[in-house]
């Protein structure tokens, strides 16, 4: 045992005080949001009996399509992936925001469901499963559906496969102009039938040009045929606007009071504000309540966030026959009371995935926690937890962040506004282009990696800062380079992050930290910077930069740590 081994005694009583202090706030009968914190946008949800499964976007990232499990909508467990076959999904050269869009999740007759949108590469889709956790079939894809956002509503034994699609005639008659359309759907036989219905034209208001109406679903309450979709694009002008028709097929007619979720009026300077609010879906619990799932960011400093696209809960009421999201608030809340659930429902008291929760893995099992995820989809598998017990071993590859190719990196989600990341590395690295350590990535050109190196044969520690879009071609740039004594000793690899931005660290003695780099600016990784839907990742990653290597970078633990 060295030194660096006495820091997991702190580290263990630090989680344990973040557990209870999630526990308190749930023995209080409340809840927080977002419930799914992190790059986790697009929500759908089912239910089936006392049991409710989620399923997220996943975009370029792999395995696809996240599925949560919940009991009681607070404690919520991560039992898979729809698609993490390559068979299934073949991300090859996509860009980081490109991939899976917008899935839908629904249940009937002992089978489920999942649609979605792989874009760049077939489209629109269906897979289903007997069971959730899968095994899911390989898409079976839809080329009449054309469009994005497609979701399947059951009335009997009838279906229907909504989308979001093209304007008349293809001819927008302004920017952002789309439809709401429908085909009757063979759930048997997995196909289209009949003819393709528009059911919206533009959107809730047509004389105001509304834009992007996406994302539609349907529920029936009461002999109404209820659709509602996001509008206004998914960035801080997002909503959700309802309609309603006697008839499956329309005419559907917008709601006066359109839309029924939006922040996009509030003050942007409210403190701890909740923004782009919307893509959301509409559920019925076992004990007759009715909640939303949909996404939201956490902003700072105006429009910037690097979580990405959240998912929030909130409860939803009915006045004068249309639905209700966050009734009798205008801000979306960071704590609501618990839903009304039997008592014997209400599980673990913790959720996992809530903005104040910890992560610890020490890589004591045979395979990967469900929660990482690679970037685009491994021809091989270059990791293996056989080199050495209790270790994350990667292979160095020659493939770098800054191109379109999986690289050897096995990632999680930024989840919290302040708070650190945290990895011990054993690498003894043999050349300057070996490369590995803690990579802090939001896409090609927006990235920050701490990392162990060498500089002329030299063991370092080293900050790189990717080159921005502006200068893509110049390659990342060196912001710092630490020379090490011992090439071969266990290193901690530690980024915080906060109002002042991200700061580097590294420690090989214990409860020593030196500083690599502090502030470095955060709003460089921020979405409305780098652009795209997805958010910040915390990657173990190892490269060659080009090169052929036999290298391996062995990763003790990784945690994540709110402050």
């Amino acid at each position: 045992m060295d030194d660096l081994d006495n820091l997991d005694i702190m580290k263990k009583l630090l989680i344990l005080l973040c557990f209870w202090s999630g526990s308190q706030l749930l023995a209080q009968k409340h809840y927080s949001n977002p419930i799914l914190s992190g790059f986790y946008p697009d929500p759908s949800i089912c239910r089936v009996g006392e049991d409710y499964y989620l399923v997220t976007s996943s975009f370029a990232y792999f395995p696809g399509l996240p599925i949560m499990h919940s009991k009681d909508l607070v404690s919520w467990h991560q039992i898979g992936h729809a698609m993490k076959r390559k068979s299934q999904l073949d991300l090859t050269g996509a860009g980081v925001s490109r991939g899976l869009f917008a899935p839908s999740i629904t249940w009937h007759d002992s089978l489920f469901y999942i649609t979605c949108t792989h874009v760049d590469k077939g489209g629109n889709f269906v897979i289903t499963a007997k069971d959730p956790k899968g095994p899911w079939s390989d898409p079976v894809y839809l080329p009449q559906v054309k469009g994005i956002d497609p979701s399947l509503y059951f009335d009997g034994d009838l279906a229907y496969i909504l989308y979001n699609s093209i304007p008349p005639d293809d001819k927008p008659l302004y920017d952002g102009h789309r439809t709401i359309r429908m085909y009757a759907f063979d759930w048997k036989n997995l196909r289209v039938n009949g003819e393709e219905i528009i059911l919206v034209n533009g959107g809730s208001d047509f004389s105001k040009k509304p834009v992007w109406i996406e994302a539609p679903h349907i529920i029936k309450k009461d002999g109404w045929y209820y659709l509602y979709c996001a509008e206004g694009g998914t960035f801080d002008q997002h909503s959700e606007v309802a309609f309603r028709s006697r008839s499956v097929k329309g005419p559907f007619i917008p709601n006066p009071r359109n839309p029924i979720l939006t922040q996009r009026d509030l003050d942007p300077s409210r403190p701890n504000p909740v923004t782009s609010t919307g893509h959301a879906e509409i559920f019925q619990t076992l004990a007759g309540e009715w909640y939303a799932v949909f996404l939201g960011c956490r902003p700072y400093s105006g429009p910037h966030y690097n979580t990405g696209r959240e998912t929030f809960l909130t409860p939803v009421s009915w006045a004068d026959g249309w639905p209700v999201i966050n009734p009798g608030f205008k801000e979306v809340r960071y704590s609501y009371p618990v839903p009304q659930m039997q008592q014997n429902l209400f599980t673990t008291g913790v959720n996992e995935f809530a903005a104040d929760q910890p992560f610890l893995d020490h890589f004591d099992t045979r395979e990967l926690n469900n929660r990482y995820s690679f970037l685009r989809t491994p021809s091989r598998t270059w990791y293996n937890f056989k080199d050495k017990k209790g270790y994350l071993s990667i292979e160095l590859l020659p493939e770098t962040c800054s191109g379109t190719a999986n690289i050897a990196m096995v990632a999680d989600r930024q989840n919290h506004l302040n708070g650190q990341v945290s990895t011990r590395l054993r690498f003894q690295t043999q050349a300057d282009h070996e490369k590995a350590g803690l990579l802090i990535f939001q896409n090609e050109n927006h990235y920050y990696f701490l990392c162990k190196s060498a500089d002329r044969g030299q063991p370092v520690v080293q900050l790189f800062k990717g080159p921005g879009n502006l200068h893509k071609e110049q390659g990342p740039e060196l912001l710092t380079s630490i020379p090490l004594k011992k090439n071969n000793a266990g290193i901690i690899l530690k980024a915080e992050v906060g109002e002042g931005g991200y700061s580097f660290y590294f420690s090989i003695k214990k409860d020593k930290w030196l500083l690599v780099r502090s502030s470095v600016d955060r709003e460089f990784l921020s979405s409305h910077t780098a652009g795209g839907f997805t958010g910040v990742m915390y990657g173990m990653y190892a490269t060659s930069t080009g090169q052929p290597s036999v290298n391996r970078a062995m990763f003790d633990w990784f945690e994540k740590i709110g402050l």
